[in-house]
């Protein structure tokens, strides 16, 4: 009965959609639910957030502004932080941070106490949707019983629940909330069905329907697991091309001419953002709880951790050549966030390299034209609100470590006396004679 009934709300657009948490998942999944005709609410603690949203202005680059305002004052999208809205929604999507502690550990806390006040109001006939990217089996090993014991409500019989994993990369031009395909396990087939259907209401991409929320958690664990492997790989090639003085970037050009069993991946000076250099560490410790060791995920992390100190140590070594040394030489990083053309740095490297640069005595500023400050270790950090060309001139070292498209590198090239390039940047500079490559 509850399952028609759903399907019933989705087809006509009855559905209320509630939002926990309105960050680079949760805003954009908010504005599709909004804009494909359900009624929705965001919350989030952060009150500023909530006050921009209710305003109709938007923080995160991929969601279109005319569309966040055109939905909040037509009434399909509001924003609050109180809890007690839950009563009120039939769809609850939880998108909130699933980081890392201090010692490399999951830390599940914001899923847990959203739960927590989720099942203080859930009513029958909800449906609850775990999109945070986490460890297997946190869906029905941690949510479930949370939201039993504090509603009273059954699973399966008096709410669904399931686990549909955020594919979110921010400045991709091509894919997005929207169109991406996503994936869908519910508790039991009927959840599995209500909100594939739901999803498929709302967005444009496939929709993937699997046998259990563990398989579409560790299916998620398993693409960005690829990944962080693949980046490892290539991170230790560029430094065994350094040792024996073989361009990396033309080996993986030349590898790339093979058209089939090889995908390109690039170096650079470590790991970020929100997936990457977290995700694997899920499965490593989950993996602990069945006594298994996992050896190559454990092994690509030490890799790209250390990728920011080797920049610093190239960067020790290009210095030596000009009779400089680490200590109280004027060193300027071009980007500080984790990828170009974007004004996100979470997890970005760049953040470690200017810390280690700190820790060898070394004057240190950056400059990226999409991020004036950010915060590292509870501290605020001011970049240069401009940079003239000319001004390159005063700097011992231009370290390249996000490849912003914005940025002059011809004239980069020009006036700085030295430059280490992490990314490729200066790829079609024809004068190279001043260029380090990672």
């Amino acid at each position: 009965m509850i399952k028609k009934n759903l399907l019933e709300k989705i087809e006509q657009r009855a559905l209320t959609v509630g939002v926990v948490g309105l960050g680079y998942v949760g805003l954009p999944l908010a504005v599709e639910k909004a804009k494909a005709g359900f009624v929705t609410v965001g919350f989030d603690v952060q009150t500023e957030k909530v006050d921009l949203v209710n305003q109709g202005h938007n923080y995160i680059g991929d969601v279109v502004d005319d569309d966040l305002s055109s939905l909040v004052e037509r009434g399909m999208l509001k924003a609050t932080s109180d809890f007690s809205f839950i009563k009120d929604v039939d769809f609850i999507a939880i998108c909130v941070p699933t980081p890392l502690d201090d010692h490399q550990q999951p830390d599940i806390s914001y899923v847990k106490s959203s739960a927590e006040a989720i099942a203080g109001h859930l009513k029958r006939g909800s449906i609850v949707v775990l999109e945070s990217t986490t460890y297997p089996g946190t869906t029905e090993e941690l949510l479930r019983p949370i939201l039993e014991k504090g509603s009273g409500l059954r699973c399966g019989e008096d709410f669904y629940l399931g686990f549909s994993p955020e594919r979110v990369d921010p400045g991709n031009k091509e894919f997005n909330t929207s169109n991406t395909p996503k994936v869908v396990g519910g508790v039991g087939k009927d959840a599995t069905e209500v909100i594939a259907a739901m999803y498929r209401a709302v967005l444009n991409g496939d929709i993937l329907e699997v046998s259990s929320p563990a398989v579409a958690e560790m299916e998620k664990i398993l693409e960005n697991t690829y990944r962080n492997i693949n980046i490892g790989l290539v991170n230790e090639m560029a430094i065994i091309c350094d040792k024996m003085g073989i361009s990396i970037w033309e080996v993986i050009e030349a590898a790339k001419t093979k058209p089939y069993g090889f995908q390109a991946f690039y170096p650079g000076p470590g790991l970020g953002g929100h997936c990457i250099p977290l995700d694997p560490y899920y499965l490593t410790w989950k993996a602990r709880e069945y006594d298994y060791h996992t050896k190559l995920i454990e092994t690509s992390g030490e890799i790209n951790n250390y990728m920011p100190q080797y920049v610093v140590e190239r960067a020790s070594r290009i210095l030596n050549r000009h009779k400089k040394p680490l200590n109280g030489s004027k060193v300027l990083i071009l980007g500080v966030a984790y990828k170009n053309d974007i004004d996100d740095y979470r997890e970005s490297p760049a953040l470690k390299v200017i810390e280690l640069f700190k820790k060898e005595g070394s004057d240190v500023s950056f400059f990226d034209p999409y991020i004036s400050s950010y915060r590292f270790k509870q501290e605020t950090h001011q970049g240069l609100e401009s940079l003239a060309m000319a001004d390159l001139a005063a700097y011992d070292l231009v370290v390249i470590t996000t490849a912003h498209q914005v940025m002059d590198y011809e004239a980069v090239n020009t006036y700085a006396p030295a430059i280490l390039d992490t990314r490729n940047a200066m790829a079609q500079v024809t004068e190279r004679d001043k260029i380090d490559l990672l």
